[in-house]
């Protein structure tokens, strides 16, 4: 692998995950200091320690619940368990993730827990539909975000931009009741309007740095799930697969369709420069360290439901 491209990567990845923490925190911190002074400054680092102190594994059994997942057991899928006894050694994490199994006709998965305990939620789609060396590179992906503590720091931008928004909608609520107050009392308020609109339009700015952090935590999840598979490629072809099943007819009539552009909209970088990133790890020689046997014993059996149509083409 290239180390001078993986350092280059890591190190840019790292800048902007500071730059968009710091970003939000400031955000956050102006418009608690716009709306009561010194004190919603202290009320915007209050709520990042808040976010930083809270476990985001407190609540990862009530997701799992809600996709109606169960957990995958050693004796149905060995090959699995040993795949990710194996990725989570290399990682060096405490504990092997437990995969668990939802039905889902959408190639899916993700992380929930702790860098301490935490879990894999793999669709029954995402089960059938790829290779083992692709599932490889996507549980290598979702192993690198509990790894980096991507789940805390997104926990810690989460808290950060719903304070954020609060201080937004005590803003909108002043100016509402201050307008009965001009009309009927006499009173009037002399308002530093450039102040209020930046206040009234700071949640979407702090979603902005929100879904940016998101993009850069995905780029490193990325480049670290090549290192600990040695295999760049596999983790592009599984990009490739999920990005051609999740298109409907729209999306061939009409290319883009279902994204949101401009891309800064997004939660995800676009497959096509992370596929892009990945290629550019390819090692001269390219060396598998990592057995990929197929899955023996593997008997999830799918849940099956009814589908249902919506806009986008997608069925679940």
């Amino acid at each position: 692998m290239n180390h001078a491209i993986q350092n280059s990567h890591r190190w840019l990845n790292r800048l902007q995950t500071v730059l968009l923490i710091a970003a939000l925190l400031g955000i956050c911190a102006l418009a608690g200091s716009l709306l009561f002074g010194d004190d919603g400054i202290w009320m915007a680092l209050a709520a990042a320690g808040f976010g930083l102190l809270i476990t985001p594994g407190t609540a990862w059994r009530l997701t799992l619940s809600f996709y109606r997942a169960r957990p995958i057991y050693p004796q149905e899928a060995p090959a699995l368990w040993q795949m990710l006894e194996t990725l989570a050694e290399r990682a060096e994490l405490p504990s092997v993730p437990t995969p668990y199994f939802f039905p889902s006709p959408v190639i899916n998965a993700f992380a929930v827990g702790s860098h301490e305990q935490s879990a894999i939620a793999l669709s029954d789609s995402l089960l059938q539909r790829l290779s083992t060396r692709e599932l490889a590179g996507v549980l290598a992906h979702e192993i690198s975000h509990i790894a980096n503590n991507d789940l805390r720091v997104m926990s810690l931008a989460d808290a950060v931009s719903r304070i954020t928004a609060i201080f937004a909608s005590l803003g909108q609520l002043f100016l509402l009741l201050s307008i009965p107050a001009m009309l009927f009392t006499g009173v009037t308020f002399e308002f530093n309007w450039p102040a209020v609109m930046l206040l009234l339009f700071s949640p979407h700015l702090a979603l902005l740095a929100q879904l940016g952090l998101s993009r850069t935590r995905e780029y490193d999840a990325d480049l670290n799930a090549a290192m600990l598979t040695g295999d760049p490629l596999g983790l592009a072809q599984a990009l490739a697969h999920i990005e051609q099943a999740s298109k409907g007819w729209l999306a061939v009539l009409f290319p883009g369709w279902g994204n949101p552009e401009p891309s800064w909209l997004r939660t995800h970088p676009p497959t096509e420069e992370r596929i892009r990133r990945l290629q550019a790890l390819v090692p001269a020689a390219p060396s598998h360290w990592l057995n990929y046997a197929p899955l023996l014993g593997y008997s999830v059996t799918p849940i099956r439901r009814a589908p249902r149509w919506r806009i986008g083409g997608l069925w679940r």
